[in-house]
């Protein structure tokens, strides 16, 4: 496995402005792991995987209630999944090329952490108003899909990441979310 980790220096100097942004209240800088798995074809179209990170996410200035920042260093399981997958990849001798990418973070207060309010450039160069400073994961998730498709020509990009809020409004809490543009690989 071939392993590249982009700091938060490069992150903030190629305009990664999201997450950055989410890691800025913590004294764990932002990092975007990126993980290569050549399979047998390092030329091909990679899969690329997609994992949000969260180390731990106290929800910024949108502070979580007592109950709900309990286990919260779970948020970074979409993270674990990509990693722990590209190491069974590379066990196993797959023959697909896979890319491995994980948006890092930890989502804490500080005086110098993002607002609600404040207004974010993302890598791909939309912008980002903050409403909730706990809705972290799609900032880091924009950030990491954008380099996926900016550095690479993937034949397939999967995200992997909990984002429990969306889909707990969305499907309560006893289902996962899929969600899935291409119904073939859904199945």
């Amino acid at each position: 496995l071939k392993i590249q980790v982009i700091s938060d220096q490069e992150l903030e100097a190629m305009g990664a402005g999201a997450i950055v942004a989410v890691g800025k209240g913590s004294a764990t800088p932002s990092r975007l792991i990126v993980v290569e798995y050549p399979g047998t074809n390092p030329t091909a179209k990679p899969v690329i995987l997609v994992g949000k990170a969260i180390t731990f996410d106290t929800g910024g200035y949108s502070l979580k209630g007592v109950d709900n920042i309990l286990n919260m260093k779970y948020d970074k399981s979409g993270g674990i999944v990509v990693l722990s997958t590209l190491q069974a990849a590379a066990e196993l001798k797959l023959s697909n090329r896979i890319i491995g990418i994980v948006a890092a973070a930890e989502n804490m207060i500080a005086g110098h952490a993002y607002r609600p309010d404040d207004i974010l450039t993302t890598l791909s160069g939309k912008t980002v108003e903050i409403i909730s400073t706990d809705a972290e994961g799609r900032l880091v998730l924009a950030d990491a899909l954008t380099y996926a498709q900016q550095k690479y020509e993937p034949r397939a990009l999967i995200d992997v990441a909990t984002l429990t809020g969306g889909v707990l409004v969305a499907l309560g809490r006893v289902r996962a979310g899929l969600l899935s543009n291409n119904d073939d690989l859904a199945q």
